[in-house]
């Protein structure tokens, strides 16, 4: 696989609706050619302390922050025509499909690739199949876990070795 979008977020609370942040990066030609990262308000609006103590971000990160569909509108353009590719892509399609419904938005039925399983299939020797641990196995030193950005460069260094 050339040319996707790896696609990270971060939630707020259980609620696959509640994206808080997000991180794509863009990729062309086996290059990473874009990024792009942004906080978002959360709906529903309200953290709870695990995923707070996840990822590190609580409601004074996002009160001033935009709603999803302007952050999907920046984004949008960013990814068109490209297949998405997430770590866990139950997840991250998840909260895409949740969110486009909270707002009542088009989903337009992203094609989406999943690193996780490739991960599986083409690394069965790992302890295990965690994004820090593929990513690490395929060479990207991944620092800022759980940060959206960093999360979805990690995805792009695996995708582009797996994929």
């Amino acid at each position: 696989m050339r040319d996707f979008a790896a696609i990270d977020f971060e939630t707020a609370n259980y609620e696959r609706s509640s994206v808080c942040s997000v991180g794509v990066v863009i990729v062309r030609d086996g290059i990473i050619v874009d990024k792009f990262y942004s906080l978002i308000q959360p709906e529903p609006n309200y953290y709870n302390y695990r995923c707070s103590q996840v990822h590190g971000l609580c409601c004074a990160d996002t009160d001033e922050a935009p709603v999803f569909p302007f952050v999907w509108a920046q984004i949008e353009p960013m990814i068109a025509g490209l297949p998405l590719v997430a770590h866990n892509k139950s997840f991250d399609e998840g909260c895409l499909k949740a969110v486009f419904r909270v707002y009542q938005m088009d989903y337009p039925d992203y094609e989406f690739f999943d690193t996780l399983r490739a991960a599986r299939n083409k690394l069965p020797e790992l302890d295990n199949h965690q994004l820090h641990t593929v990513a690490a196995a395929v060479g990207y030193q991944l620092d800022h876990h759980h940060h959206a950005l960093a999360d979805a460069e990690a995805c792009a260094w695996i995708a582009r070795e797996l994929l």
